[in-house]
């Protein structure tokens, strides 16, 4: 039994295609017999991790690399202030939503006063972000009476049944709903200076059309609000205000997936949506929400969940347990106490400027996009015709795994760097990103 390609990564271990050394392989083999054909794992020569350290991640020959793309463990990995939680926590009590706990009613209280003069009223915790967005469908089916979803083209929102007929970057041998309506990305740097606004409403309304021309009521518009599986794609501000109308008027709502821009990663706000101006129905969080421990749910107002309430009763074994609850109160503590909204932004306009600057000798840059601790670097064969070079981003991604940084890409064309580093990322840090990106760059175009 061996691994397959992996047509919707960029960067998937291919068999045969790298020499991994008998002792990886040996371990590949042993992996695939135990776990089955379902697994895919990353880059030509996969990498065996055996410890993490804030930025870095260290292999099993103590080489250290720096992870710039898991946002997991955004405050870095193993953060002494979520392990001591964990600890102590964990030493104490163990227990679920079952019995009353003060911690899960400090987090609720914590993560609401995130949105201050908003309606969303409620928490809800799952253990994963899939779980989240399932969790807020369901909702939105109650409260609206509808089954329509609309989404992105290259969207992702998760893995359950329900989820992944909404979560079109799984690929096409992954379904999508009959009850779901794709909408073009709002990608600025292919739109000839159109209002993006405007034509993000025109497309969410004509899907709205059509899924009510087909019987079908819609429910709800879902989207990442930094758009990060479509290729991170943060501007213009407020350009989701009339989609959001839109599905409003249509009877549905609108759930802001902050599963991914989360927590304070943009170096703005504490939520991706608070830069365009607009409010969800629903939040659904995860992902960064535990540093690393299982936590994630949402946050929603009394009328979105009002009607499921009294229908429904609702328990998950594992979410809001008191350990995971420890741990996401102790990552809300951090983000305040180190500063690290205002961190990302000060570091991750670095990082950006100084991967902006590479294009002036790199004709494969053809756009670095971003916002805070979130950056997008579109690799192109062509600049004048923007031409998406998944080859050369191939390339790039795996020369940089051999120089020690760690990174992975997106978007439709497969072509998009997609930079999501630790908010703890230093500045001595993002120069090492930059001057590796310039060296992979010029060694991808010498043909090395």
């Amino acid at each position: 039994m061996t691994s397959t390609i992996d047509l919707n990564m960029v960067n998937a271990y291919i068999p045969g295609r790298a020499d991994v050394g008998p002792e990886t392989a040996a371990t590949i083999a042993r992996r695939d017999a135990l776990l089955g054909p379902a697994y895919r794992l990353m880059y030509e020569r996969p990498l065996h991790i055996v410890k993490g350290e804030g930025a870095w991640l260290i292999d099993s020959d103590g080489r250290r690399f720096l992870d710039i793309y898991n946002n997991v463990t955004s405050l870095g990995h193993c953060h002494p202030r979520v392990v001591e939680a964990i600890t102590r926590q964990v030493a104490t009590l163990a227990t679920n939503t079952r019995y009353l706990h003060e911690t899960i009613l400090e987090l609720a209280e914590r993560l609401l006063a995130t949105v201050p003069g908003t309606d969303l009223a409620h928490m809800m915790l799952t253990c994963t972000g899939s779980e989240a967005n399932d969790l807020a469908y369901r909702m939105a089916k109650v409260r609206t009476g509808g089954t329509g979803i609309i989404v992105t083209e290259t969207a992702y929102h998760g893995f359950t049944d329900a989820v992944s007929q909404f979560s079109p970057s799984l690929g096409v041998t992954v379904d999508l709903g009959a009850h779901v309506r794709l909408v073009p990305a709002p990608r600025a740097y292919h739109a000839d200076g159109a209002d993006l606004g405007e034509r993000f409403t025109r497309d969410v309304e004509a899907a709205i059309a059509d899924l009510k021309r087909h019987g079908i009521k819609p429910a709800m518009l879902i989207v990442d609000s930094i758009f990060t599986s479509d290729g991170i794609l943060p501007d213009p501000r407020c350009f989701l205000k009339g989609a959001v109308e839109a599905i409003r008027k249509a009877g549905g709502l609108f759930v802001g997936d902050e599963v991914q821009p989360g927590f304070g990663r943009t170096g703005e706000h504490m939520w991706g949506f608070q830069r365009h101006g607009v409010v969800p129905d629903i939040v659904t969080m995860g992902k960064p929400m535990g540093n690393g421990q299982p936590i994630a749910g949402l946050l929603v107002t009394h009328d979105a969940v009002a009607q499921f309430g009294r229908d429904s009763r609702y328990f998950n074994t594992f979410a809001g347990n008191t350990v995971s609850c420890a741990a996401a109160v102790a990552v809300l503590d951090t983000i305040e106490q180190e500063g690290l909204i205002a961190h990302s932004a000060r570091i991750g306009t670095h990082l950006r400027e100084g991967i902006a600057a590479l294009a002036e000798r790199h004709e494969a840059i053809g756009d670095v996009r971003g916002v805070g601790m979130f950056v997008g670097v579109e690799i192109v064969s062509d600049r004048a015709r923007r031409t998406p070079d998944r080859e050369l981003t191939s390339r790039v991604v795996n020369l940089l795994r051999d120089k020690g940084v760690l990174i992975s890409a997106c978007a439709m064309g497969h072509n998009v760097l997609k930079i999501r580093p630790p908010m703890v990322l230093d500045a001595g840090q993002a120069d090492m990103v930059i001057a590796a990106l310039d060296e992979s760059f010029a060694e991808a175009a010498a043909g090395n």
